[in-house]
């Protein structure tokens, strides 16, 4: 089987996580080659996610790590039974870049859900008009039909909430993103009545950091929280202008818990963040 080029960031958390367990293992790659009878470069490759894993191997490794955590065990071997074409992002492989796909597979797998925004809308909150303006700024500008296609795309990954159980989602909106007016106040009127709506949602709790907030939250760039099944399978991903960047070292996933922790701290109360967006989609 060759080389996956581009390994899905799930297929590539799968192998980072079989990588961590034979680390503090106190294996090497050498010992562990010589387990499924291979090579050291295949278990390289297996540990970026280059290349699968079948759940038989995966229990051996299991074993030979001696790791008895039967959950987290389960949750990766659930991971090596996904195969590409199964869900409705890759329908956009090769089509769309793909950070685009990696984002909408990260939140349909999420048990649940923070995030932190400072001058942007959550994409999967945001209307069609108002993600269309968000595309039509990027640089260098983009094709009609590029714009059009992500826009789609964004609206559909509003299919988490057409399930029986929603993943319950925290949103910390701060003040300024709600005044931004990108598209114009047609536009964004209507985005903030979206809001609304979607602020009445059993699953979704909406908190707005206003103006004036005097402790300092040190948040630039979009920041998403995704719990996993098992802990050790939570993820952050930080929205740059370049790409997402996943994050998931325990170490990183405290600091930004703390982070999210101190925003949440920051922010107005359900129904004053409900009034003050009230409040702002008057004065458009």
């Amino acid at each position: 089987m060759p080389a996956r080029d581009n390994p899905t960031a799930r297929q590539a958390r799968l192998g980072a996580e079989l990588r961590r367990l034979r680390e503090c293992a106190g294996k090497t790659a050498r010992e562990t080659a010589g387990l499924l009878g291979t090579d050291q470069g295949k278990i390289s490759h297996i540990e970026s996610g280059r290349i699968g894993v079948s759940e038989e191997r995966i229990h051996r490794l299991a074993t030979f790590y001696s790791c008895g955590d039967d959950a987290l065990i389960e949750a990766l071997c659930v991971i090596a039974r996904e195969h590409r074409g199964q869900h409705w992002w890759d329908e956009y492989r090769g089509i769309l870049a793909p950070d685009f796909l990696d984002v909408a597979e990260l939140e349909h797998h999420a048990t649940y859900m923070r995030s932190v925004q400072s001058v942007l809308l959550p994409g999967i909150f945001q209307t069609e008009d108002y993600a269309r303006a968000m595309f039509s700024g990027v640089v260098p500008r983009l094709p009609h039909d590029e714009i059009e296609t992500r826009v789609e795309h964004r609206m559909r990954r509003r299919v988490i909430f057409d399930r029986e159980t929603p993943p319950p989602i925290v949103a910390i909106i701060h003040e300024a993103a709600l005044r931004m007016r990108f598209g114009g106040r047609k536009v964004v009127r209507a985005q903030l009545e979206r809001l609304l709506e979607v602020a009445e949602w059993p699953t979704v709790t909406l908190r707005v950091v206003p103006f004036t907030n005097e402790d300092c939250i040190e948040v630039t760039q979009p920041v998403l929280y995704a719990g996993g099944v098992v802990p050790q399978l939570d993820t952050v991903e930080v929205d740059t202008p370049f790409g997402g960047r996943y994050l998931h070292a325990e170490a990183d996933l405290q600091s930004y818990r703390e982070l999210l922790d101190i925003a949440e701290d920051g922010s107005l109360g359900v129904e004053d963040s409900r009034q003050l967006i009230r409040h702002i989609a008057r004065e458009l």
